[in-house]
């Protein structure tokens, strides 16, 4: 989890550039919950979910944007995807190609980067950073197992996972 902690990281560089990253957020959805992962003595990303309800509803479309506090390299976010779908006991034959095609575009993470996961009417992932588009995995399946990292019951930060969904 710690790479997807990694991966999770997000943090504000300049207001410019965290301008740029809200701006990649629709205008239709409404902030859900917002969190801050830290693992041992390191701040790795402040994440925030959003919807076009403002709740968190499993069936709805999901945004999720990772400002992240620290450099991580893409090969250690792939990684940490890789193992957190492991410990939630998520299968699927598609794996080893969706990993393929996360390496394809992610970049390496500089501290004050942001990340936007964008879930489309068809269910599809849309990655940006800032508001470039760095690639989509035409996956209902996929979007719903790398969302599941942060928002499933069984997330290993259950708390965390708490305060993004916006529960109580």
């Amino acid at each position: 989890m710690l790479a997807a902690s990694a991966l999770l990281v997000s943090a504000l560089s300049t207001p410019a550039f965290a301008a740029s990253c809200e701006a990649s957020v629709p205008g239709d959805f409404s902030k859900v919950g917002e969190t801050r992962l830290s693992v041992l003595f390191w701040d790795v990303y402040d994440a925030t979910l959003y919807s076009p309800s403002g709740e968190y509803e499993k069936n709805e479309r999901q945004a999720l944007k990772l400002n992240y506090l620290r450099d991580i390299d893409a090969d250690d976010l792939i990684e940490t995807t890789e193992e957190e779908w492991q410990k939630l006991e998520l299968d699927s034959s598609e794996h080893d190609e969706w990993l393929t095609k996360l390496k394809d575009f992610w970049p390496d993470i500089k501290e004050g980067d942001c990340l936007l996961l964008l879930e489309t009417k068809d269910g599809y992932a849309e990655f940006y950073q800032g508001e470039e588009l760095l690639g989509t995995v035409e996956s209902q399946e996929f979007t719903d197992q790398f969302l599941a990292i942060w928002l499933s019951p069984e997330s290993r930060f259950e708390d965390e996972r708490n305060e993004l969904v916006g529960a109580k």
